[in-house]
């Protein structure tokens, strides 16, 4: 049957979901969405802890785990590792009949408490790269300044990677450009180039969400808002073409390489005056990646409508962030937030994963 998540990949447009859990694994969901056409996952620190908090999936692993560790980190990790190795392996099939290793894949992110800590990074991806042991596994690590060196590093050791948290479009070509000399690295020390892919998870809605915030307290300019983010993601898919072409790229190209493709993050429409499924419709175009939460994703099979609007209206999103500085909304202060909101967020969601994993505990121990 066709759906609109095939619509989608028929405009050259991936459908991944944004959500992942032993419920979601065990009772067959995901793999029924994948069989609609579904065809990848990514997870965060946030993810985790509301599914471990959700019902008693995890607690005849978590008391076997409590018997002989103490570390929540530890506990969280063994139980990550069960959740994305089904994950990836109800994936497997549409990783395998993909030879361009463009979908299939399953992230997990690195501890956010390590964003600002290169060499922990580093690490911190090949421990997970071990761990997981699936070709079809993105190591998260987060598009900060920390995290750059980090991203090359680790393609440069044939690791695929999921830049995460990424908000302005200095920082996305920056992320772009670090997965270039990994990649470079890895073709001149005799590595398959073919045996890597990296995402670019470039947050939408936030951006929205922060610009109108500011745009609040000036009192004016209201037909500015709702716009900045989708100009700012159509910029960024621009800069992704730019960066992908060219002899030089060409060159890593026939040698396996695949480009980093952009993936829309954070497209869950935060203002209800919004249409909910607006950051999906409006960033529709080739070669990118639109990780839904579970409602937006079934939003949008109910109700979507499917068109190429990515490359629709670029000089007007050239001329919003001009319209946005006459406004007196400083950009790169509004992306620097939302960068250290990020991380913070995550970090604390982390935090709050070991805390859970510690009230399971006393629950447990009192059953």
């Amino acid at each position: 049957m066709r759906t609109p998540l095939h619509a989608l990949a028929e405009h050259g447009q991936s459908a991944w979901v944004d959500y992942l859990s032993r419920r979601f694994l065990r009772d067959g969901d995901l793999a029924r969405l994948v069989e609609r056409g579904l065809a990848g996952v990514t997870s965060n620190p946030t993810i985790f802890q509301g599914a471990i908090a959700e019902g008693d999936y995890y607690d005849e692993q978590l008391r076997a785990l409590l018997a002989e560790e103490s570390d929540p980190k530890e506990i969280f990790l063994a139980i990550a590792r069960e959740d994305i190795r089904s994950a990836c392996d109800t994936l497997r099939e549409v990783f395998d009949r993909d030879p361009s290793g463009r979908d299939g894949w399953v992230s997990l992110e690195v501890d956010p408490d390590l964003a600002h800590d290169t060499r922990a990074t580093i690490a911190e991806a090949e421990r997970l790269h071990r761990m997981i042991d699936r070709p079809n596994l993105f190591v998260k690590i987060p598009g900060t300044l920390a995290g750059l060196p980090a991203i090359e590093e680790t393609i440069a050791r044939g690791i695929p990677v999921n830049v995460t948290l990424l908000f302005s479009l200095d920082r996305h070509r920056a992320a772009g450009e670090a997965y270039l000399r990994g990649l470079r690295r890895l073709r001149d020390n005799g590595g398959d180039l073919r045996s890597v892919a990296s995402v670019a998870s470039f947050f939408v809605s936030r951006v929205d969400t922060e610009a109108d915030r500011r745009l609040d307290s000036t009192g004016e300019h209201d037909e500015l808002k709702g716009t900045l983010a989708i100009a700012n993601a159509k910029l960024a898919y621009q800069g992704y073409k730019e960066m992908f072409a060219g002899a030089e790229w060409e060159e890593l190209a026939a040698a396996g390489a695949n480009p980093q493709r952009c993936l829309w993050a954070s497209t869950s429409t935060k203002n209800p005056a919004y249409r909910d499924v607006r950051y999906v419709e409006q960033l529709i175009g080739r070669d990118t990646v639109n990780t839904m939460t579970r409602q937006t994703l079934d939003d949008f099979q109910d109700h979507g409508h499917v068109a190429h609007t990515l490359e629709q209206g670029v000089d007007e999103a050239r001329s919003c962030f001009d319209r946005f500085a006459a406004a007196g909304i400083d950009y790169d202060d509004v992306t620097a937030v939302l960068e250290r909101e990020g991380v913070d967020k995550f970090a604390a969601s982390f935090h709050q994963l070991f805390e859970e994993i510690t009230r399971k505990r006393d629950q447990l121990a009192r059953t």
